[in-house]
């Protein structure tokens, strides 16, 4: 049976100075000494040598029970015990520094831990976002007060549900994010549904977040058909006003007796008026159908280079540089593609022309992103006035523009999942616009 540990140091301590003592107890007896002399003398030579063995023993071995109970208690989460006698320039001084230093470490990463959980545990509280917990088996083990409102049941009796006996399966089944109509004990409405992963004691946990977007969606509803109407009544009224002052003044010169010499003439103009104002009206009206029904896009792969080539070629009112990038070919719908490069190039040229500069085209990955590519369009024309008017509908500075160029195209770049920004050059004038898009598009 193997001796513990502290026992061997006192045995070893114990053998070191065996001979020691043997020789002088073996001295003392073979002298010429007294017998009470004998006795007394080897008394205090075995005394003392168990007193050094035992004192060795306990500077041994004091320290390692010392070290063995901070350990403990760090074990247990008392950061609160420190060791004594711990000093630089002392080898078992130095190892209690650096428990002692380790004990502190760990008390502060637990107060960060505690203070996060706290923070955590009050935002879950305050948020007006319903979130769960669920593990790998189904069973809910977290929720928050938004989500007992929206369940109509307390936390306590809420935990280890599963989702189907709450009504969340369909909720963690399908994929997410997504827009979901549904009808909970604690409201119903339009709810955005979020599902991600993350692991809690090694074991695999699914995180439901459910959002009421009913009220939100509401009010985009409604300022959308408040810059609508407000749209239309604009571009109604500037067509309509003259076309009934128009009307007006024609029927009052027909119904005079004695129309004057001119009214021939004055009809023709007066109806060429009506005539280009009704134009006018139609072209918008057109426009705006086009607007709203912008299809999805068919992806497929597309050579970026002949695409882009061809449409330069189309330009005919100046030369259009390009610049050419990596050899890139992407997944997109081929025909809205070409329809925001043709867009963005003629809206560069006609800026172009009014300062006599040039327009180059071009296109290259994103330093940041590879997985994504830029197509962008530079001009030496005026450059932007505002930009805060740019992707409003119907809204043009050009006196034959529909306004609706621009929201088209970015309504392409998005539905492709990308992004299309305007920003005046920083390194001459003009303007320089970026189509950023995804190389794969979902």
């Amino acid at each position: 049976m193997a001796l513990r540990h502290d026992r061997r140091i006192l045995l070893l301590a114990l053998m070191a100075a065996l001979p020691a003592v043997l020789t002088a107890i073996l001295l003392l007896w073979l002298g010429g000494f007294t017998p009470k002399v004998r006795w007394t003398v080897t008394a205090l030579i075995l005394l003392t040598w168990l007193g050094f063995a035992s004192a060795l023993w306990e500077r041994l071995v004091r320290p390692l029970q010392t070290i063995s109970n901070l350990l403990s208690a760090m074990r247990e989460g008392d950061f609160s015990i420190r060791a004594r006698g711990a000093r630089a320039e002392d080898p078992m001084g130095e190892v209690l520094l650096e428990v002692n230093a380790l004990t502190e470490t760990f008390r502060h990463q637990r107060l960060k831990a505690l203070e996060a959980t706290a923070l955590l545990s009050r935002v879950m509280a305050e948020i007006d976002v319903a979130v769960f917990a669920f593990d790998d088996a189904g069973l809910l083990k977290l929720t928050n007060r938004a989500g007992e409102r929206l369940l109509g049941q307390p936390e306590p009796r809420l935990l280890g549900a599963r989702a189907g006996a709450i009504g969340l399966d369909a909720c963690l089944a399908e994929e997410t994010p997504r827009i979901l109509d549904a009808t909970f004990p604690g409201g119903s409405g339009r709810w955005e549904i979020r599902r991600s992963t993350f692991r809690q004691g090694g074991l695999p946990h699914h995180l439901l977040v459910l959002s009421d977007v009913s009220r939100p969606l509401r009010e985009e509803e409604r300022q959308a058909w408040r810059r609508l109407i407000r749209v239309l009544g604009h571009e109604l009224n500037n067509s309509l006003a003259p076309i009934q002052s128009l009307a007006e003044s024609l029927r009052n010169l027909l119904a005079q007796s004695q129309p004057p010499p001119d009214w021939r003439e004055d009809m023709r103009d007066g109806l060429a008026v009506i005539a280009s104002r009704s134009e006018s009206l139609s072209r918008f009206t057109t426009a705006y159908a086009r607007l709203a029904r912008i299809p999805p896009p068919r992806l497929e792969p597309v050579d970026l280079s002949t695409l882009l080539r061809r449409v330069t070629n189309l330009e005919t009112r100046l030369p259009v540089r390009l610049r050419c990038g990596p050899d890139v070919s992407l997944r997109a719908d081929p025909d809205q593609l070409e329809q925001v490069v043709i867009n963005l190039v003629r809206n560069a040229v006609d800026a172009a022309l009014e300062s006599s500069g040039g327009v180059e085209v071009g296109w290259n990955l994103v330093p940041l992103a590879p997985e994504r590519l830029e197509v962008w369009v530079t001009d030496e024309g005026p450059g932007l006035t505002s930009t805060a008017n740019l992707f409003v509908p119907f809204f043009t500075t050009k006196p034959r523009g529909s306004g609706i160029g621009l929201v088209i195209s970015r309504q392409i770049a998005e539905a492709h999942g990308g992004s299309l920004t305007l920003e005046n050059r920083l390194d001459r004038q003009g303007c320089r616009a970026s189509l950023v898009l995804p190389l794969n598009a979902d």
